[in-house]
């Protein structure tokens, strides 16, 4: 004769996975510790963790010095991600460089001169 085991919560072999509930449970549970970490005024959560890539911003900042040194002709493309703006004129400004357009979806980067940059106060 065999045994018979009691069905309980104890001898269930699923008592090491969490359910979905709880799982929703511990994730909102971090959440409201972060919010009473950081203060609750400020809810703008994608601007507190938004961080800048500086591998990204270096690789951007040498391909650029590389462009104007060298001269060579960049599609609109390119300068759209070099410049940060996808340029709306022949002439484009931005950031000390410019951006004059050759031809057609031809454009090439210059450094604008100190002198011809005027500051408005």
């Amino acid at each position: 004769m065999s045994v018979s085991q009691p069905k309980g919560p104890k001898n269930n072999n699923s008592n090491n996975e969490i359910n979905p509930e709880q799982a929703l449970g511990l994730v909102s549970l971090g959440l409201m510790q972060k919010l009473s970490d950081k203060g609750i005024a400020d809810l703008n959560w994608l601007k507190e963790d938004e961080k800048c890539d500086s591998f990204e911003l270096r690789q951007r900042l040498e391909l650029t010095s590389l462009a104007i040194e060298t001269g060579a002709p960049l599609s609109t493309l390119e300068v759209s991600k070099l410049l940060g703006v996808r340029p709306g004129s022949s002439k484009v400004e931005r950031g000390g460089i410019i951006a004059k357009k050759i031809s057609r979806n031809v454009w090439r980067l210059i450094k604008s001169n100190q002198e011809s940059t005027h500051w408005r106060n």
